[in-house]
C-alpha cells in the first residue's frame, strides 16, 4: 500500500496538466488554421445570415408592427394572425432574403477580415476600439449596400392588405419617388447599422474572451459562442433601439408622400408627439430577435469557418 501510495491530489495534477496541455495543443492548431479572405468570409457570413432569417423574420415583422401601431405584442400577435394568417408573419421575407445577401454579408462576413486589416491601430488605441470601428466600418457599408432592400422590407411587413410583389413594390416606388425612394431613411439605417454592428461584433469578441478565461473552453466552442453572443444580443438592443425605431418611421412613409424631412425631424416629432420613451418601444420583440439572431448568425458562421478549415472570429 505504501508502495502504491501518490501525494494528495496528485492525479489530479496529472490530469489538470495534461487537460492544460491538451488546451495549448488545441490553441495552436487553431490558431495555425488559414483566415477566411474577405470575399470567402463575405460568402459565409451571407449564407449564415439566410439561414438564420428564417426562424427570426417572424419577430421581426411583430416588431415592425408594433412600432408602427403603438399596439402590445399581444395585440399585434392576435390582429395579424386573425386578419391575415400565420403566414403574414413571414411577409417580406424574399426582400429579407436580398438584404441578407447584401447588408448581413458584408456586416458579419467582412467583419474579421476588417478587423484583422486594422490590428496595427492597436498601437495607438485599446484592442477594444478597434473592434468596435471595425464593426461600425463594416455596419455602415452593408447599410448602405442593403438600403433598398430594407425599404422593400419594411413597406411588404407594415403592409395589411394583399402582399405586393417585388415587381410591383419596386415600380410603385420608381414611379412615385425614383430611384432615390429607395434610399429613404439611409441616414438612420447608417447610423443604426453602425451602432448595431459595433456592439454586436465588439461585444461578441471580448465576451468571447471573457468566456474562454472564466471557464477553459476555446474561443470556437458551441458554448463559448452561444453564451457570448447572447450577451451581445441584449446590449445591441440597448443602444440600437432608439435608431431602429426611427428608420422604421422613415421607411414606412407610403411611395406617395413624405412625412419627414430627414432623420432629425423624425426624431424631433416622433419625441414630441410620443415621449422619449416610445424610442424604445418594441424593446422586447427587438431583444427576441437579436437575442436569436445573433446567436444563430454567430453559431452558423463559426461553423462555416470551422467546415471549411478557416480560423474562427
Amino acid at each position: 500500500a505504501v508502495v502504491n501510495w501518490q501525494p494528495p491530489n496528485a492525479t489530479d495534477r496529472r490530469s489538470s496538466s495534461g487537460g492544460c496541455q491538451l488546451t495549448t495543443a488545441n490553441m495552436s492548431v487553431e490558431s495555425s488554421k488559414p483566415k477566411a479572405s474577405l470575399l470567402q468570409s463575405m460568402g459565409l457570413g451571407g449564407t449564415a445570415a439566410m439561414f438564420a432569417v428564417n426562424f427570426t423574420h417572424p419577430i421581426e415583422t411583430v416588431k415592425t408592427r408594433m412600432q408602427v401601431s403603438g399596439l402590445g405584442i399581444g395585440s399585434t400577435c392576435s390582429s395579424l394572425m386573425a386578419d391575415e394568417g400565420v403566414l403574414a408573419f413571414w411577409k417580406g421575407l424574399p426582400f429579407a432574403y436580398g438584404r441578407e445577401l447584401s447588408y448581413t454579408s458584408i456586416k458579419l462576413g467582412a467583419y474579421a477580415p476588417v478587423r484583422d486589416a486594422m490590428e496595427p491601430l492597436t498601437e495607438y488605441m485599446p484592442a477594444f476600439l478597434v473592434k468596435f470601428l471595425a464593426g461600425a466600418a463594416t455596419g455602415g457599408v452593408g447599410s448602405v449596400v442593403g438600403n433598398p432592400f430594407d425599404v422593400m422590407k419594411t413597406l411588404a411587413q407594415t403592409n395589411k392588405d394583399k402582399s405586393v410583389g417585388l415587381g410591383s413594390l419596386v415600380t410603385n416606388m420608381i414611379r412615385d419617388q425614383g430611384a432615390a425612394g429607395f434610399y429613404r431613411g439611409v441616414g438612420a439605417n447608417v447610423g443604426r447599422a453602425c451602432v448595431l454592428n459595433a456592439t454586436k461584433m465588439g461585444i461578441y469578441d471580448m465576451a468571447k474572451g471573457a468566456v474562454t478565461e472564466a471557464t477553459g473552453w476555446e474561443r470556437k466552442d458551441v458554448r463559448t459562442a452561444a453564451s457570448s453572443s447572447f450577451v451581445a444580443g441584449f446590449f445591441m438592443t440597448c443602444t440600437v433601439s432608439p435608431f431602429d425605431n426611427i428608420r422604421t418611421r422613415l421607411m414606412n412613409q407610403p411611395t406617395d408622400a413624405k412625412l419627414y424631412d430627414g432623420l432629425v425631424d423624425c426624431f424631433v416629432k416622433t419625441v414630441k408627439s410620443d415621449g422619449v420613451a416610445s424610442l424604445w418601444r418594441g424593446f422586447i420583440p427587438i431583444w427576441a430577435r437579436f437575442a436569436p439572431q445573433a446567436t444563430l448568425q454567430l453559431l452558423t458562421i463559426e461553423a462555416l469557418y470551422g467546415h471549411f478549415g478557416f480560423k474562427s472570429i
